[in-house]
């Protein structure tokens, strides 16, 4: 029992480590976070407006406003998920410390979860103060929001969004030239697919049995339901359940495609290329 708690103790400390080095990362490109969440609200605004090009009642504006804002603070947040994830390795090889981290004594589930953690909790943050901003600025009026719901609900998905995160993040060590960018497609396609600023309910059929297997198309729904609606845990369960479903399969799928990733870049000499 005592050699399981050293152990786990270990694991404990090496993922604090993790979610702390990119909080240091954070604070050492402060100025550039700020560039970054000033784009985050001039692109989500891109979006916003929409709801006022239309000759609709107030009642109407401040319903479809609200759902654009959801689904442009989700995709935001799902961006900042995918890219701090995807470019675990990048930034490793821009630090030039990519071959101590992956000979640090730390096991990789714990490496990459600690990144998924770091990502939730700057992503919730980020995509907090964007909601906030922007339903100021417009006057938003959200009578019936079960916020508590809404945020219980994101951290479900987040699971999921964390083990395709991992999948994408492999990319950039099999493929040192493109990898990145190919990671960002995956997140563009899931874009497409979920009901993002429009109903899944427009696409082509084949598009819609896609969107079945995106966790953000059950995420993207539960929201505007919690929010606008103030449904509750219960009436959200056939959001919820898929969700559960979703994570439990994403997360250990990641982990092995990452591992026999990594195992692929160091026979092959890709571990520290950075081009």
């Amino acid at each position: 029992m005592r050699a399981i708690a050293l152990a786990a103790r270990h694991e404990l400390i090496g993922l604090y480590g993790v979610v702390e080095r990119n909080w240091y990362l954070v604070k050492r490109y402060a100025l550039w976070e700020v560039a970054f969440f000033v784009w985050t609200i001039a692109n989500t605004l891109s979006i916003v407006f929409i709801s006022k090009t239309d000759d609709i009642s107030p009642a109407r504006v401040n319903d479809l406003t609200t759902k654009l804002l959801i689904g442009a603070v989700i995709w935001a947040y799902l961006g900042i998920v995918f890219e701090i994830l995807t470019e675990t390795v990048a930034w490793e090889r821009w630090e030039g410390t990519i071959e101590y981290t992956f000979m640090a004594p730390l096991s990789r589930p714990v490496h990459l979860i600690g990144m998924g953690l770091f990502a939730i909790a700057y992503g919730v943050v980020r995509a907090a103060l964007v909601f906030g901003a922007i339903a100021a600025m417009f006057s938003l009026h959200m009578p019936n929001a079960d916020f508590g719901t809404a945020m219980l609900l994101l951290a479900v998905a987040s699971i999921s969004f964390i083990g395709i995160g991992m999948m994408t993040a492999v990319l950039p060590l099999i493929s040192p030239e493109k990898g990145t960018q190919l990671g960002f497609m995956a997140q563009g396609t899931m874009l497409v697919v979920s009901g993002v600023y429009y109903p899944v309910s427009v696409l082509p059929d084949w598009m819609q049995a896609i969107s079945k297997i995106s966790p953000a198309t059950y995420a993207l729904r539960g929201l505007r339901h919690a929010i606008i609606d103030g449904q509750g845990l219960g009436l959200l369960w056939g959001d919820i359940w898929p969700l559960l479903a979703i994570g439990i399969c994403s997360i250990p799928l990641g982990l092995e495609i990452f591992r026999r990733g990594e195992v692929y870049a160091k026979r092959h000499g890709k571990l520290k290329r950075s081009g």
